[in-house]
């Protein structure tokens, strides 16, 4: 596989992105909430407001190993109302595919070794014959990555109401469709069967086709290929640098935006997002590269 070796245009973004919940409470219910930008040592959240109305306790708190962030509370009955917004600045560690080199699993630390083990959605002992079949001939690296992800992508078909949220990797390969969650389970699925730690992140994304339509969460793949996590979206809705990261988790199951224990009606999310173009201030819009992008750190 050959890789463009040309820089990508601005390696650092400024996003915007905002979302709206609405709830109706009919008995007494807890939620857990994941809608915030995560913080790492490369996607920085400069500015963010949130608010739950009518106002009530609210515990935020933040898990130290995936630093995803979580708003937790509690209401007897009523309308809620839900509202985060930040300004998040995310630089990207831009690398040359042929300068990485695939780590082997003995060589993993404990913290990273997890994500190579199957999970609730991503059954990767099920299809370790076929992964193997189908790729093993490639040599380990983030070619191998990309084949995989190129596999999925031509594979599986994008249609909304193709699955539903019990939908395994497994379950997406015999129907041939799924959405956004299902590309990323079956992409994780087939990588952890290759002996590749891979991961399932929850976001936002910058630079989908309108024709898609609103803005919605979005989930994607990163895979620890060498010493850094790698980004890649299997369903290629939208550029890796134009992701913005929320949760992380081994599969769907770790990273709901929200988890509701009660009787409780809810609407459907309002998102939206923007980018800055400012180079002279250091940010230029998201573009699509063949480069390797991390902003794990």
């Amino acid at each position: 596989m050959r890789f463009n070796s040309q820089e990508v245009a601005g390696s650092r973004v400024r996003l915007h992105y905002s979302v709206e919940l609405d709830y109706v409470v009919t008995g007494r219910s807890e939620f857990v909430l994941d809608v915030h930008a995560a913080h790492t040592a490369r996607q920085v959240v400069s500015e963010e407001y949130f608010s739950v109305t009518p106002w009530r306790g609210v515990v935020l708190s933040e898990d130290p190993v995936t630093r995803n962030r979580l708003a937790a509370f509690a209401a007897n009955s009523g309308s809620i109302a839900v509202r985060y917004a930040a300004m998040v600045e995310i630089t990207h560690r831009i690398v040359d595919p042929n300068d990485i080199v695939a780590t082997p699993p003995s060589a993993l630390e404990a913290e990273t070794l997890r994500y190579v083990y199957p999970s609730r959605f991503c059954q990767a002992d099920l299809v370790s014959q076929q992964a193997w079949d189908r790729f093993g001939s490639l040599p380990p690296g983030y070619g191998q990555v990309c084949a995989v992800r190129d596999w999925v992508r031509q594979t599986i078909r994008f249609e909304i109401g193709a699955s539903c949220s019990s939908t395994s990797a497994v379950d997406t390969m015999r129907d041939g469709a799924g959405v956004c969650r299902d590309f990323a389970h079956t992409m994780i699925t087939f990588c952890r069967a290759l002996n590749y730690p891979a991961r399932f992140v929850t976001g936002v994304d910058y630079g989908a086709d309108p024709a898609l339509g609103p803005p919605d969460f979005h989930a994607y793949v990163e895979v620890f290929i060498g010493d850094d996590w790698y980004m890649f979206d299997p369903s290629g809705i939208s550029p890796v640098t134009g992701l913005l990261r929320i949760g992380t988790g081994r599969d769907a199951a770790d990273v709901s935006f929200a988890t509701i224990f009660g009787p409780v009606r809810t609407g459907m999310p309002r998102i939206a997002i923007r980018a800055d173009d400012s180079p002279t201030h250091g940010f230029s819009l998201p573009a699509r590269t063949d480069l390797a992008v991390s902003t794990a750190g």
